[in-house]
């Protein structure tokens, strides 16, 4: 029943794959139009000291020419250095100070019993300087207001009232000190230091620098400022064809590009550019679909890789609208290259390449200069994708970075050049977006192991990784059967030369290799390249029992493949190595023994199913070629040629290879190089 089940489910998921496809492709077209950015798109590229090879550039509006950056600045600097700080009077401050001088000299005169016909002098002298220096005002200069010197305007305001001094006319507390010691020396009969310290005791600040007000001033100065300066009338020419785009015409066409921009914002068909942003995500992701169909056809029949490819895709353009959304200075801070190196790593270099053109075009519409973005990112796509086509070690994900960088160097030396004609005018701080993208560009290793877990995938990284001879289950097999495990290393070097020869992943086919027989584990002297004592146990066993304990080391290999957590597509080297061969030895030696009895055939064959693949296909004849090698006593050049010969045509024969998409000339070249190995392998000499 459960197997009833089972079996509807996988047809209802055969009979609604394709519509789960349209579904995922449709949801990822929503996606990246709902992420892009609503409005038309300008269409002119521009850039100073370029030539204007388009016809004449006619106004179709009025519109107002923008200043420059350094025009605005300039302006925000005059019109913040005519804003006058602005100072609170403490009206109370001098009255209070006057009192507390009084109170000092009249403690000071008592405790002194001094003459007190000198007293009234010194107060009148004391009240009278503090009077004159309160009422000029007392502050505390501002170093953010003292330009060249330490005169300058400034606003005093005297309940609500204000009036326009100059610092000059104001005392600081030492130039109030100096003033009040100046005019005592005037004056004769008077201590002049007990006095002068009387009064240095009551000098405080009575004017104070209001902040806020002073800040709400010049805020309001620099919002009121003009951004723009004269006008382009509609019909008049902003570029005429073949000039060269200087300051002045560069800033005409950026205003023509705002006000184009703003006015495309505020008047334009919002529904038609979403329709256009449609269909060009449509084609896009309809172009990528086509491709797989056509070349990857196993990729466009699981769901799951299409899932993950769509998301990849999906992501990276949402990644270029979030930036555009957020003004990011520079678009070459994104790391574009990790999407053709998580593609190529995950799946295959044709299917990075075209994912990474149809990424480009598309983010293309959306950058300013296109043609030179999309140069960058092709050349430095390629260049990535090249760089790790034979994934072998980890640190070429470092050399990979290296070389991109390099690329970018070099395509962005070649557009400065073309843009400027001299190196010294190359401003090389624009290159660090570059490098900050390459250095993005290494997340591609953590994303690629979130993949791996989240879709089920197997890249080369992990069979890097699985090849490692030191891993629990090959070490096991390398202490418990160390001839099989001799038997899995020599079967990969043989595999991973000939699918090298004839194209395939030769990492897949190695890694392959070495776990294709950890079934034998299961019992080891039962299988001859582990017997090393002359002891053979199928001797006492009869002949379908022997049988089906060699054929039964598939499907432990499988059990114990999956509980190691090994991929699938690991599993399938161990499932199918064998095909659906038979144990000839067994069965003829049956026969042979009981020519009078029936025997069920199907009890001396593998169950299958046939290799299906180019890797699986190659696996199985190195397997063979490889073990029956072992029976040669007097292995030469002769007998190696004529095994191999005869190994692979019987695999012809029994048509184990029809699905693996070997062709006859790969056929041929695999044995050349089982041939050769093999005879180096048995120290052969080759006559010449």
């Amino acid at each position: 029943m459960a197997q009833l089940s089972t079996s509807r489910q996988k047809a209802l998921l055969r009979k609604y794959a394709l519509n789960v496809k349209f579904f995922m492709m449709l949801a990822s077209v929503v996606l990246i139009v709902y992420a892009l950015p609503k409005q038309a798109k300008f269409g002119y590229e521009y850039e100073k000291g370029r030539v204007w090879n388009r016809k004449d550039l006619i106004s179709p509006y009025s519109f107002a020419i923008l200043k420059t950056n350094a025009e605005i600045e300039a302006d925000k600097k005059a019109a913040l250095a005519a804003v006058t700080p602005i100072y609170q009077r403490d009206a109370e401050m001098g009255d209070h100070q006057i009192d507390g001088f009084k109170n000092d000299l009249e403690i000071k005169w008592h405790n002194a019993n001094i003459n007190d016909r000198l007293k009234n002098k010194y107060l009148q002298t004391g009240a009278h300087l503090l009077k004159e220096v309160y009422d000029r005002g007392i502050l505390t200069l501002n170093p953010k207001y003292q330009q060249s010197s330490t005169n300058y305007p400034v606003t005093i305001l005297t309940n609500n009232v204000s009036s326009e001094k100059n610092t000059s006319d104001l005392f600081t507390r030492e130039k109030a000190i100096a003033f009040c010691d100046e005019a005592i020396g005037k004056i004769s009969g008077i201590d002049k230091a007990f006095l002068l310290n009387l009064i240095q005791d009551r000098l405080q600040t009575n004017l104070n620098f209001d902040a806020r007000l002073t800040s709400r001033l010049e805020k309001e100065t620099t919002e009121n400022l003009s951004i723009t300066r004269g006008m382009v009338q509609k019909g008049d020419v902003i570029v005429s064809k073949g000039a060269v785009i200087n300051d002045e015409i560069f800033q005409r066409l950026a205003s023509y590009k705002k006000a184009f921009e703003d006015n495309a914002r505020i008047n334009g068909n919002h529904t038609l550019v979403l329709l256009g942003q449609f269909l060009l995500a449509g084609l896009i992701i309809t172009l990528l679909m086509v491709f797989l169909y056509l070349f990857r056809r196993d990729i466009f029949n699981d769901n799951r890789l299409v899932s993950l490819i769509l998301l990849v895709v999906t992501a990276m353009l949402a990644t270029l609208s979030l930036a555009i959304k957020l003004e990011l200075p520079n678009f070459y801070y994104i790391p574009y290259c990790i999407v053709p190196i998580i593609i190529r790593i995950l799946f295959d270099t044709r299917l990075a390449l075209n994912i990474h053109l149809l990424v480009v075009l598309i983010a293309g519409f959306f950058v300013p200069n296109s043609f030179e973005f999309v140069f960058y990112e092709v050349t430095a796509g390629m260049v990535s994708i090249y760089s790790i086509k034979n994934l072998i070690r980890r640190e070429q994900f470092l050399i990979s970075a290296l070389i991109i960088t390099f690329t970018y160097f070099v395509a962005f030396v070649g557009v400065s050049l073309i843009r400027e004609g001299t190196f010294s005018t190359i401003d090389w701080v624009d290159f660090v977006p570059f490098a900050v993208s390459v250095l993005l560009t290494l997340l591609a290793y953590p994303l690629i192991y979130l993949f791996e877990k989240i879709f089920a995938i197997t890249s080369d990284i992990t069979l890097i990784e699985l090849t490692n001879t030191n891993t629990a289950l090959l070490r096991e097999m390398a202490f418990s059967a160390p001839g099989t495990f001799q038997h899995s290393l020599q079967v990969a070097n043989l595999a991973e030369n000939a699918i090298y020869a004839i194209g395939g992943n030769a990492l897949l086919v190695r890694a392959g290799a070495l776990y294709h027989d950890i079934g034998k584990m299961e019992n080891p002297l039962f299988f001859i390249e582990n017997q090393s004592s002359g002891f053979n146990p199928h001797d006492k066993l009869p002949y379908e029992e022997s049988a089906q304990i060699i054929i039964g080391h598939v499907s432990k290999g499988i059990e114990m493949a999956r509980k190691s957590n090994l991929p699938e597509i690991l599993i399938d080297f161990i499932r199918t190595h064998h095909g659906n061969t038979r144990v000839d030895y067994f069965y003829q030696s049956f026969l042979k023994n009981f020519p009078e009895k029936f025997i069920n055939e199907n009890i001396f064959r593998y169950p299958g199913p046939i290799p299906f693949t180019k890797e699986t296909g190659v696996l199985m004849l190195a397997d063979s070629v490889e073990a029956a090698s072992r029976s040669l006593k007097e292995p030469d050049q002769e007998s190696i040629s004529i095994l191999v010969d005869r190994i692979v045509k019987y695999k012809l024969d029994q048509d184990q290879l029809k699905d693996s998409n070997i062709t006859l000339k790969d056929i041929e070249t695999i044995k050349v190089i089982f041939k050769r190995m093999l005879m180096s392998i048995y120290h052969v000499r080759i006559d010449y």
